[in-house]
C-alpha cells in the first residue's frame, strides 16, 4: 500500500457554480494490481486542477489495502478509481459493496475499471452499489479521464453539500423539540453556523454572538458567544474576549452596532434580527461571497429570524418560571431544584440552609411606597450577594424572604446579623431593618428540596413567635408538634361535625339559700381512649383554626334549648352561662345569633348569662365593650370570669356592664383554716362596691363555703355541690333537689 501526496502544477479554470476559494485538496483512490494503471493515471490527471483545488493520490493494489485507507479517509475520499478485477474476479465489487453497506459511506464517487468486460454486468453494479461510471481501461483515454473525474467530484461536492445541508437542518429541527432547555439556544445558534457553512460549502466554523441581556443572565452590555462550531465550539457562554481575536472581536461589535452584513475576503459576518432580538453571525470564509450566494444567505437569514425570536422568548419564559424578576435571583422553584442537587451531594453534607425574614417590610410598602419597597429588597439582596460570594445557593423565595445555603462558618445568626448591622440605601431613604432567621443543618441526611426548605421554614415561623431571640434552628420536635396541631385540628373538626362533641353543665347555688340558681354551659371532648380533651387543650386549637366560630353558635343554640327544656319541665328562674372567645366578639353575625337563639327558644334576655375572661377584654377592648352594651340593651347578663388572674384595667372594668364577676379557683383554693385569702376578699369586696354580685368557682370544702359567705360572696360552684354533667343527670339532679326543698 502507497500513500503518495504528487506536487501538481495549479491551472486556471473557471468555475460559476462555485465562487469561494478553497484550501486543501480532492482526495483521489487508485486501486488496481497492476502498477502500470497507477502510472498512467498520475500522469493523465497530473495537471487537473477543480476550483482551485489539485488532486491528491492514494493508492492500492488489493482489496484490503483499498479497504484500509478507505476506512482511513472516511467522507474525505472524493473518487475511487476501482479496478473490478485483482485477488479475485470481483474484488474490485466487493469492496464497493463493503464500503456503501457497511462502513455506510455514501459520499465517494466510484468510478469502475476493468479490463474484462464481462466478468460484472454493467447496468446491475451500477444500480446496485451506487457507481458514477464503468468504463474498460481502453476506453478511458486522458480526456474521456479527465471528464470522468470533474463529473465526479462535482456531483461528490453537491452530496458533500447536501449531506451538511442535513445535518445543519437536524440541528435546527433539534432544538426547535428542545426550546424549553437552557441550551436550547446554543443548539440553534450551533445550527446556524453548521446551515450556513452547508450552503456556502465550507466546512461549519463560526459563532453566533450577541449582548447578554435577558439571554443568559449576565452583564447585559458585554457582547457573549450563544452558539459555536468547529474551533470555536469551547467558547460557548463566554464572553467574546475570550476568543482572543481582535479581528473577531472588532467586526462582530461593528456588525451589532452598525446593524448589517460583514463581507470580508477573509470572513463575513451576518446580521441576525427578529423583533428585539438580534445577533451576529461570524464565519471564517476564504474570500470575497458572490451575490448569488448573499441572496441564499439573505433568504436563509429570513426564514430562521422567527425561530431566534422563538427560542429566546422561550428561554424569558424559562427564565420567568425560575427566576426572580426583580433581585435575578434564583425563585422559590429554581432554590427547590438547587436543593435536591446539594442535598444529594456529600460536598455539602453538613451545610446550612438559613432564611431571612424583614421584620414589618409591609410598614415599608404601606408607607414610603412599593417602589421603596422594591428598592429596600433590591440593596438587601446585593448587600446578601457581596457578603456571602461563595454561597452554594441564594435566592429570593417569598416576598421579603431570602434564602441561603453555605457552610455553617459562613452561615450562622452573626453572619446573618451583620446583613442588617447598617442602613439601607432606598432611593432617598436610608432605612435600619431587622430580621428573624430561620435554619436548618442538613447533617448528612438525604431528603427533597421541598422538605428542606419545609423545615427551615418551621424554624423561622418559630423565630418570629420567640420573645427571646429572633433565630431558631430547626429540631424535629417543632414539627411533631406542628403535625400534632394539624392533626388535633382535623380530629376536632371531623368530630364536631360527626356531632361528637358534648355539652355539660355545673350547677350554680345561691350560697344563702343553697337552692340552684343556675347552671353553667361546659363544652365536652370526648377522646378516643373513653376520656375527654382537656378544653385548656382543645379551645386554643378551635380558635387558632377559626373552628371555635361554628362550635360557638352550636354551644348557643344548644345551651338555649336546654334551657327551654328545663322551663317546659317546671324548672323556671334558672339562668344559663355560656363562654365566649374572642373570635366570636370579631364575627359580625354573633350578637344577631345570641339573639336568635334567644328568641327562637322563647325564653327571657336575662335567662342567657355570658361569661367572658379578662384576657379577651384585654385583647381588643372597645370591641367587646361595643359588643356587649348592645347584647346589654338587649336584656342579657354579663360575668366576669378569672377575675384577678390576668393584668385588669380598673377603667375598662367600669366601662364593661357587667352583672357579675367570678372568683377563680386558684383564689380559693387558698382558703384555709387561721389563713385569709386577701385576693378573694378583695374581689368579693370590689363587686360589692361596684354593685355586682360574686360567684365563687371550684368550692370543694365547707369551710370555702363558710369562709366566702362570710365575705359577702353571694354563689358558688363547684365539686362540694356538683360536679359537671350531661343534660339527662342535670334533669335528674335539679329534680332531686327540688324534691329536698318541698
Amino acid at each position: 500500500m502507497e500513500y503518495e501526496n504528487d506536487e501538481l502544477v495549479f491551472l486556471s479554470e473557471e468555475n460559476t457554480a462555485d465562487n469561494t476559494e478553497f484550501s486543501g485538496s480532492w482526495n483521489v483512490l487508485v486501486v488496481d494490481d497492476d502498477e502500470e494503471i497507477h502510472s498512467v493515471t498520475r500522469l493523465a490527471l497530473s495537471d487537473l486542477v477543480l476550483n482551485n483545488r489539485n488532486l491528491t493520490f492514494y493508492h492500492a493494489y488489493s482489496k484490503a489495502q483499498a479497504l484500509d485507507i478507505i476506512k482511513t479517509l472516511g467522507s474525505d475520499l472524493a473518487i475511487i478509481l476501482l479496478d473490478v478485477v485483482m485477488e479475485t474476479d470481483d474484488a474490485g465489487l466487493q469492496v464497493a459493496r463493503i464500503m456503501r453497506n457497511e462502513m455506510g459511506l455514501t459520499e465517494p464517487r466510484i468510478i469502475l475499471r476493468t479490463g474484462q468486460p464481462g466478468y460484472a454486468p454493467e447496468e446491475s453494479v451500477i444500480k446496485e452499489y451506487d457507481i458514477n461510471d464503468y468504463k474498460t481501461k481502453t476506453e478511458l483515454t486522458r480526456s474521456k479521464l479527465v471528464t470522468t473525474i470533474i463529473a465526479s467530484l462535482r456531483s461528490y461536492q453537491q452530496i458533500l453539500t447536501i449531506n451538511q445541508s442535513r445535518i445543519g437542518l437536524e440541528k435546527i429541527i433539534q432544538s426547535a423539540s428542545n426550546l424549553l432547555e437552557e441550551h436550547s439556544i446554543n443548539r440553534f445558534c450551533e445550527g446556524v453556523v453548521t446551515q450556513i457553512s452547508s450552503l456556502l460549502g465550507l466546512d461549519p466554523s463560526g459563532v453566533v454572538c450577541a449582548r447578554a441581556g435577558s439571554i443568559i443572565d449576565k452583564d447585559e452590555n458585554a457582547v457573549y458567544v450563544l452558539g459555536a462550531a468547529g474551533e470555536f465550539s469551547s467558547y460557548i457562554n463566554k464572553k467574546i474576549e475570550n476568543l482572543h481575536d481582535e479581528k473577531i472581536v472588532r467586526s462582530v461589535n461593528q456588525c451589532l452596532q452598525q446593524k448589517c452584513h460583514i463581507y470580508d475576503a477573509h470572513f463575513t459576518v451576518l446580521y441576525l434580527k427578529s423583533s428585539d432580538y438580534d445577533a451576529a453571525v461570524y464565519l471564517k470564509v476564504g474570500q470575497q461571497i458572490s451575490d448569488v450566494f448573499k441572496q441564499l444567505i439573505e433568504v436563509f437569514l429570513s426564514s430562521i429570524s422567527v425561530g431566534y425570536e422563538n427560542v429566546n422568548l422561550f428561554h424569558q419564559l424559562h427564565t420567568a418560571a425560575f427566576k426572580d424578576w426583580l433581585t435575578k435571583l434564583p425563585n422559590r422553584s429554581e432554590f427547590i431544584n438547587r436543593l435536591d442537587d446539594i442535598s444529594t451531594d456529600i460536598e455539602h453534607a453538613n451545610d446550612v440552609v438559613a432564611l431571612i425574614d424583614i421584620n414589618h417590610f409591609a410598614d415599608i410598602n404601606d408607607g414610603l411606597g412599593q417602589d421603596t419597597g422594591n428598592d429596600t429588597l433590591l440593596a438587601l439582596a446585593q448587600r446578601i450577594e457581596s457578603v456571602f460570594p461563595e454561597a452554594a445557593a441564594l435566592a429570593r423565595i417569598g416576598s421579603d424572604v431570602f434564602a441561603i445555603v453555605g457552610t455553617e462558618r459562613e452561615v450562622n445568626p452573626a453572619t446573618l446579623q451583620g446583613l442588617f448591622n447598617n442602613a439601607f440605601e432606598a432611593g432617598d431613604h436610608m432605612l435600619p431593618l431587622s430580621a428573624a432567621f430561620g435554619f436548618y443543618r442538613f447533617n448528612g441526611k438525604k431528603h427533597t428540596g421541598i422538605n428542606i426548605l419545609k423545615h427551615a421554614n418551621i424554624a423561622l415561623n418559630r423565630a418570629k413567635k420567640s420573645l427571646k431571640t429572633n433565630f431558631e434552628y430547626y429540631a424535629p420536635e417543632m414539627e411533631e408538634q406542628t403535625t400534632w396541631r394539624l392533626d388535633m385540628i382535623r380530629q376536632l373538626r371531623n368530630d364536631f361535625g360527626e356531632r361528637k362533641l358534648q355539652l355539660w353543665y355545673q350547677p350554680q347555688i345561691d350560697l344563702v339559700t343553697q337552692k340552684i340558681i343556675g347552671m353553667e354551659a361546659l363544652l365536652r371532648w370526648p377522646s378516643t381512649d373513653g376520656g375527654f380533651v382537656s378544653p385548656a387543650v382543645f379551645v386554643p386549637l378551635a380558635e387558632y383554626s377559626g373552628l371555635i366560630i361554628d362550635i360557638g353558635a352550636w354551644v348557643m343554640q344548644e345551651a338555649c334549648e336546654k334551657l327551654r327544656l328545663l322551663t317546659n319541665e317546671g324548672f323556671t328562674n334558672l339562668r344559663m352561662a355560656v363562654n365566649i372567645s374572642m373570635p366570636q366578639f370579631r364575627d359580625p353575625a354573633f350578637i344577631e345569633l345570641v339573639k336568635t337563639a334567644i328568641t327562637d327558644n322563647a325564653l327571657a334576655p336575662e335567662c342567657i348569662e355570658l361569661e367572658i375572661t379578662e384576657s379577651i377584654v384585654m385583647d381588643e377592648p372597645q370591641l367587646v365593650i361595643d359588643v356587649l352594651h348592645e347584647l346589654k340593651a338587649f336584656g342579657v347578663k354579663v360575668a366576669l370570669d378569672d377575675f384577678g388572674t390576668g393584668f385588669s384595667s380598673m377603667s375598662y372594668l367600669q366601662q364593661l356592664p357587667l352583672d357579675r364577676l367570678k372568683v377563680d379557683r386558684a383564689f380559693v383554693n387558698e382558703i384555709s383554716p387561721n389563713k385569709s385569702a386577701f385576693i378573694a376578699e378583695t374581689i368579693v369586696t370590689l363587686g360589692g362596691k361596684l354593685g355586682l354580685r360574686t360567684i365563687a368557682e371550684g368550692i370543694e370544702k365547707p369551710e370555702q363555703a363558710n369562709y366566702l359567705l362570710k365575705l359577702g360572696c353571694d354563689e358558688a360552684q363547684g365539686f362540694m355541690y356538683a360536679k359537671p354533667m350531661p343534660f339527662d343527670a342535670l334533669l335528674v339532679f335539679i329534680a332531686q333537689e327540688a324534691k329536698k326543698d318541698a
